[in-house]
């Protein structure tokens, strides 16, 4: 595996975590109330700005070859 290919992977999955992390302080937020909505916000935009981290880093990698 290259390490394009693992990068890719390693941002794919931090993505999916992120979001994850989001849904799960959501529901605790429904809950429970009190801080959990910072919590939410916070892991939802780290969750976007991983994909456009990961869109920047595809267009910038396209045309090497790793």
């Amino acid at each position: 595996m290259s390490l394009k290919y693992f990068h890719i992977f390693f941002v794919t999955i931090t993505t999916l975590l992120a979001f994850c992390i989001a849904a799960w302080e959501f529901a605790n937020y429904r809950a429970f109330g009190g801080g959990h909505l910072i919590g939410t916000l916070i892991a939802a935009l780290f969750g976007v700005a991983m994909i456009v981290y990961g869109f920047w880093f595809l267009k910038k990698t396209k045309r090497l070859i790793l």
